[in-house]
């Protein structure tokens, strides 16, 4: 069993010289968690996930406090945004590495490399590293459980 049976084939992406207000109104209209950005050849430089794009907004204190949990409610920061400024700025300057297999690799391989670098989701490219589909840790594990009925 390899990526391409059970990744999601429509996948939403933005171009690298798209802005992150642009990335934020995706994420809005498409209810996705994971943006991969491309270059004009459809190729894969890098991922905006939706936790990049809070972290805009978030307060600073909270990267310096271990537990937030005495925090009941943050206040008047609520209802702060991101300045134009930031919104306005390319995509780019909120982009992660991004980490990627190609649509033939085995599950098990795929599942394991997102386990050993935390991640949920995990865009699949071709052979020429073009942008073909996205999968999940649930589409992935899926997929392998649906195999298990098979066993006597």
């Amino acid at each position: 069993m390899t990526v391409s049976s059970c990744m999601k084939r429509n996948v939403i992406s933005i171009h690298a010289s798209d802005t992150v207000r642009a990335a934020a109104a995706i994420f809005v209209q498409k209810h996705i968690g994971l943006l991969p950005v491309v270059d004009d050849g459809k190729k894969v430089i890098g991922v905006v996930g939706l936790r990049d794009l809070l972290t805009l907004e978030m307060p600073d204190f909270v990267s310096f406090i271990e537990d937030v949990d005495f925090v009941h409610d943050f206040g008047a920061v609520e209802t702060t945004r991101p300045e134009a400024e930031s919104l306005d700025k390319p995509v780019t300057s909120i982009l992660k590495s991004v980490f990627t297999v190609e649509e033939d690799c085995g599950l098990l391989r795929a599942y394991a490399l997102m386990l050993q670098h935390n991640l949920h989701d995990m865009p699949v490219v071709n052979k020429k590293g073009e942008l073909v589909g996205i999968t999940s840790r649930v589409d992935i594990g899926v997929k392998i459980l649906s195999s298990w009925s098979a066993v006597e």
